[in-house]
């Protein structure tokens, strides 16, 4: 490959880094072409972006993008993958749910606010509340004092009529 041509690369994905905020790390080696096309279109349904690169080329992009990637160097090693999303968990989910068949992809490492290095952090990058489901918890949060409000006024409006009620019937008596 000509110089020129890599110059091409690594601005290709230096662009594709810039476009989306989350990246994760994953190793697919060893996974049959059907298995293959079965997790890009996972992928592509979840608007996950994968892509299979040389790992002296990301590295040469990742240092030319505006984030310190340099605590996830270690990890790139042998074949590697990356997916990127708009959502910090998506990734994890869809690499979880696609190994319940699979024991590939690997994550070697993530980059979600923060730096996670190797598989053992999946389970704590699945748990981590994506922009949506924050905003969620706090509506229900801020709906749920309007809703006691309301049931409370609801149901004391029914007692206080019934004890009107009852003092009206034993004054007339």
């Amino acid at each position: 490959m000509i110089k020129e041509d890599k110059g091409k690369l690594i601005e290709s994905i230096g662009e594709e880094l810039s476009n989306y905020p989350y990246l994760y790390l994953v190793d697919v080696a060893g996974l049959n072409s059907v298995d293959t096309a079965r997790l890009r279109r996972m992928c592509f349904r979840r608007e996950v972006k994968l892509m299979t690169v040389k790992n002296t080329l990301l590295r040469k992009a990742m240092e030319k993008s505006g984030i310190d990637y340099s605590e996830i160097f270690p990890a790139l090693q042998g074949s590697t993958s990356i997916m990127l999303s708009n959502v910090n968990n998506l990734p994890a989910k869809l690499i979880k749910e696609f190994r319940t068949t699979n024991p590939k992809p690997v994550l070697k490492a993530a980059y979600v606010e923060s730096f996670y290095l190797g598989d053992s952090n999946l389970d704590v990058l699945i748990n981590i509340k994506s922009k949506v489901e924050l905003i969620a918890d706090i509506i229900a949060a801020l709906q749920s004092p309007v809703k006691n409000v309301i049931g409370a006024l609801q149901s004391g409006g029914g007692t206080i009529a019934g004890v009107l009620k009852t003092l009206s019937e034993k004054t007339e008596k």
